[in-house]
């Protein structure tokens, strides 16, 4: 496919190869593949993996990467990233993005101050309500906290699929810049209302579970399954890029965020964050494709 018959996709802007989109109603681009350190950076104190995982984000960084997502919920990952961050310092495309989280312990203030604190940062681009967990007073000092400067954006999160109709209606009712949420291309309720309010409402959207908890590759690893050929036009040597490209090419979502250990695991994530892109008819072929499988 030549370059200059690639779509063009709203909210895109051009930064090399490599594909960022525009935060609705700011001027900040953010590349389309982040990080998620749910399980991956909850290693403690090991001294062998703490240097493995600063390896994992100094490579996150040299490849374009931006966004790292992360929660209290995530045991020691607030605390690893600290470590690899004061090791390699902040890097100006660092986008950090936390979560407060009832179960945590204190209130939304003193897990903030906390969170900064073990990341080592001075302050976080984007808070999130951690799956709606008392979501309305803590969306209320996440607000605050906005007005103050302390935070760039705010937002709320679910995965799994779970509580959508919830989720709905606050995109409907309350004035945020994030949603994150599952969408992978086996998990899709989010086409049917979430990522159409999402773009109508100018809220960002992060895909969590882009490989549905690792399975989905497992899963294709396991059966042998092939790559089609038409996937190459696309770009997509393995299945980690086909799997990516189909979720950041829809024009509503604003980054996925998967998660790995693997250094060559980090290097085929964000290869799908480089062009060609499949078009809106070349992503329902992916799904035809896949539901055939």
């Amino acid at each position: 496919m030549a370059a200059s018959l690639l779509p063009v996709f709203p909210g895109f802007a051009a930064g090399g190869a490599r594909l960022q989109k525009t935060i609705p109603n700011s001027n900040k681009v953010l590349p389309v593949i982040g990080m998620g350190t749910w399980r991956t950076f909850n290693v403690g104190s090991d001294a062998k993996l703490l240097a493995a995982r600063t390896e994992l984000v100094k490579t996150f960084f040299e490849l374009g990467g931006g966004m790292i997502d992360s929660s209290p919920m995530y045991g020691s990952a607030a605390d690893v990233m600290g470590h690899a961050l004061s090791q390699l310092g902040i890097a100006d495309s660092l986008f950090a993005a936390e979560k407060v989280w009832s179960p945590a312990g204190g209130s939304a203030h003193e897990q903030v101050a906390d969170l900064q604190r073990r990341w080592n940062i001075p302050q976080f681009n984007l808070l999130q309500v951690h799956n709606l967990s008392d979501w309305r007073e803590h969306l209320a000092v996440l607000r605050e906290l906005k007005v103050a400067g302390k935070v760039s954006y705010i937002g709320i999160t679910t995965s799994h699929g779970r509580r959508h109709r919830e989720v709905e209606q606050i995109m409907a009712a309350e004035n945020i810049d994030f949603v994150q949420l599952t969408y992978n291309i086996v998990e899709r309720e989010a086409e049917n209302r979430l990522l159409p309010l999402a773009a109508e409402k100018g809220i960002a959207v992060i895909a969590n579970r882009p490989y549905n908890g690792g399975s989905l590759i497992k899963n294709l690893k396991r059966r042998g399954e092939r790559l089609p050929g038409w996937a190459a036009e696309h770009g997509c040597t393995t299945w980690a890029e086909f799997l990516l490209k189909f979720i950041v090419s829809h024009t509503a979502v604003s980054c996925a965020i998967p998660a790995t250990t693997q250094l060559e695991h980090l290097q085929e994530n964000m290869r799908a964050g480089v062009n060609p892109m499949p078009s809106a008819e070349n992503r329902k072929q992916m799904v035809r494709f896949f539901d055939a499988l």
